[in-house]
Parts: C-alpha cells; structure tokens; sequence
C-alpha cells in the first residue's frame, strides 16, 4: 500500500468523500426521509425527521467507511485506486471515522422511541456483519434481504406510528433486498471471482444474476398488484396505477441499457436503476396505501 508523506487536503477530503460511498448512501438517505415523511403525514414533526434521516445517514456512512477498511488488503490488489489503498485516507483514519460516525447515530438515536433504537441497532449488525465476513458468501443476499424491510419499519418506528399493513414489508422486503445485493455485486463480479469471494452474484454468474435480479423486480410489482387484486391490501388506484407505470418505464430503460451482454461499465447504471426501482415500488406502495 503506498502512502504519501504529505497528502494535499483537498486530495484528503475526495478521498474521505470516495470513503462514505456517497452515490448508494444518497439513495438511503432519500428512502429513509421519504418513509418517515409518509409515516408522520399530514403533520410531521420536522426536528423528529431531521434525527430519523440523520441518525440513518451516519449509520449507512459507518458501514461504508467499514466495507472499505475491512476490504483494504483485497482492494490494494484489485482495486488500488480506492481512497484507503491510494494512500489518500489512512487505516487507522478510516477506523476513527467509522467509530465516530457510529457514535453520532448513536446520539441523533436517544430522542427518539425505543423501538427505533432496536431497528437501527439491528440494521447496523447486520451490516457490519456483511463487512467482516457475510460479503463473500452466498449468505450476503439474506442479509439484504433482511435488512431492506428494516428501512422504512424504522422511518415508521422514529415517528412512534407502526400500522398491521407492516408487515407485508417482510416478503416485499426480502425480494427487493436480494435483488439490490444482486446489484451493488454485479460491478466487482470478476475481481471478486478471482480472489475466492463467493457473493450471490459470484456464485450464479453474471447471466444468472442479472436474470434473477430482473426477475425479482418484476415479481415486487407482481405481488403489490396481487395484495390489491385481491383485497388484502388495497392501494389507492391512482397512486398504484402511476406506481406501476413508472415501475415499469424504468425496469423497460433497465433492460435497453444493461444486462449480461453490455459494457461491464453499465453494471453501475444497472445498480442505480434498481435502486430507483425499489424506491418507486416501495414508496408509491406505502404512499397508495396511507392515503
């Protein structure tokens, strides 16, 4: 690892800000903030959603600061140009930043209801213990799968508002969390191959990861027009008809500009994509159903 005897401060910064991942922590915040919105309206407390959004956001920065550290030896090899490896931040810099930042969830935490604790805290386990270890097994795609419908049970959590119709965020939940870890593998897929790390991704292969992934998106909508159609969980038409079309105009751009067969540099777009996918569902879903 080479690191620099004196490190220009604006080159420090970048790198600090390539640490927290901002592109993936950017669409956590978004979903958090809009859960919570849908939960406290029509009158949300605005200094109760600032600590819900808040707390999320360091806590998604805390686990990306991490994935980086624990990452650090594999990605000096793979990836040297990352902020730890490039010499831009050091180890024990990342490890202070990482605890810092756990420590100021933990603070933005104690206002709120205790059950907003315990979701938050179960959440940050679960990603610190796809960081040291569950990342490169197949078993990374539980633990999405787990942690998504943890997101917006908090949100409603934050604001002391938890509705029965939850806990349909479970299966939702699960089948949308596999297809993002899905996602966010699919651009190191090779790297990851050729250093024995077994993700889901890694263990399907590309083809089949793609296939799946795509296939789970669809089977979300499915399955929130199927609760309508049915009756036992009915979402305003309106809101489940737009929710749909725009489900569906982004899952069509997702298949015109990536998937298997397109420049591996697409992978990225393809991760973005889904995560608009899962906000679109997710959101319009809870929004059709409050309202």
């Amino acid at each position: 690892m080479h690191v620099t005897e004196k490190r220009a401060l604006g080159a420090r910064l970048r790198g600090f800000l390539r640490l927290g991942h901002p592109g993936p922590v950017f669409f956590h915040l978004l979903a958090v903030a809009l859960f919570a919105l849908l939960a406290s309206w029509p009158r949300p407390v605005w200094t109760v959603l600032v600590l819900i959004v808040g707390a999320h956001t360091a806590m998604q920065l805390a686990i990306a600061v991490f994935n980086d550290y624990c990452d650090r030896a594999k990605d000096a090899v793979g990836q040297p140009e990352k902020p730890i490896p490039s010499g831009l931040v050091t180890p024990l810099e990342a490890l202070i930043t990482g605890c810092g930042l756990i420590g100021l969830m933990i603070l933005l935490l104690l206002p709120l209801p205790p059950l907003a604790w315990l979701l938050s805290l179960l959440y940050l386990a679960l990603g610190m213990a796809y960081n040291l270890g569950l990342k490169a097994t197949p078993l990374s795609g539980i633990v999405f799968a787990l942690a998504m419908p943890l997101i917006p049970l908090y949100a409603f959590a934050g604001v002391g508002h938890i509705p029965a119709f939850l806990t349909w965020l479970v299966p939702l939940g699960f089948l949308l969390g596999v297809t993002l870890n899905l996602a966010n593998s699919l651009p190191d897929l090779e790297e990851d191959a050729a250093s024995g790390v077994r993700t889901l991704a890694v263990v399907l292969g590309r083809q089949r990861a793609f296939l799946i992934g795509d296939s789970l998106l669809a089977l979300s909508a499915c399955l929130i027009l199927a609760l309508h159609l049915s009756d036992l969980l009915r979402v305003q038409p309106l809101v489940l008809a737009v929710t749909l079309t725009l489900t569906g105009l982004l899952f069509a751009a997702l298949l015109l500009w990536t998937g298997p067969g397109k420049p591996r540099e697409t992978r990225k777009r393809y991760f973005y994509l889904v995560v608009l996918v899962c906000l679109v569902l997710a959101g319009g879903w809870l929004l059709g159903v409050l309202i």
